[in-house]
């Protein structure tokens, strides 16, 4: 049986993306008045959208990193992919409640549910990959125990409840988490040194 392209995973997964941030800057409403104190109305949007759009830029990445050493993929990885999907989507629509009610208690768990819910269809995504490519793969080694990702899943269970008496210390953790995985995760690229990337003929470590 011929084996599926990732590059149409990859596009599609980049356009989401792209479409995701665009639709939550277009949601951030221009403050009326022309003096800098209009601005205090939307720094909760802005602030927000900031906390999301790094949880984007994080998940990009660290998906183009993963698919680096994907060499193929299958029925099961299309939708497990379309599941994460799915949830990043709905960033937008979280990240907008969040910041017009000024972070309230209701609107900061949600956002935490997307959050957790986000990581677990990352973690489901990986695990599809690993077993299409077998235990003994480049890509099973460079993702090895997932441990910042279970610590991350543990964070969110965490700071969920938390939102109905300190809605603040939540959002806290979120960010915590989004500072955990700021620095690009390189285990994929760490794999492949001193064999080449796929494509190089081993030749050379790629980008680092």
């Amino acid at each position: 049986m011929a084996e599926m392209s990732k590059g149409r995973v990859e596009a599609f997964s980049d356009g989401v993306a792209a479409v995701i941030i665009t639709i939550m800057v277009l949601e951030m409403a221009v403050p009326h008045g022309a003096h800098l104190s209009a601005l205090t109305a939307v720094i909760p949007v802005f602030v927000s959208y900031c906390l999301s759009f790094v949880y984007v830029g994080i998940y990009w990445n660290n998906h183009h990193h993963l698919f680096q050493a994907v060499q193929r993929v299958d029925g099961a990885t299309l939708w497990a992919n379309l599941h994460w999907l799915f949830w990043l989507s709905l960033l937008p629509f979280v990240t907008g409640w969040m910041g017009e009610n000024g972070f309230a208690a209701g609107p900061v768990a949600l956002y935490g549910g997307v959050l957790l819910c986000i990581a677990c269809a990352y973690g489901l995504l990986t695990w599809t990959l690993v077993r299409h490519h077998g235990r003994d793969s480049v890509l099973a080694r460079s993702i090895g125990h997932d441990r910042k990702g279970k610590i991350s899943i543990v964070i969110y269970a965490v700071a969920i409840p938390f939102t109905a008496a300190v809605p603040w210390v939540s959002c806290l953790l979120y960010a915590l988490v989004a500072a955990m995985w700021f620095v690009p995760d390189r285990r994929i690229e760490h794999a492949f040194e001193g064999q080449g990337w796929p494509g190089e003929g081993g030749q050379g470590k790629g980008d680092r």
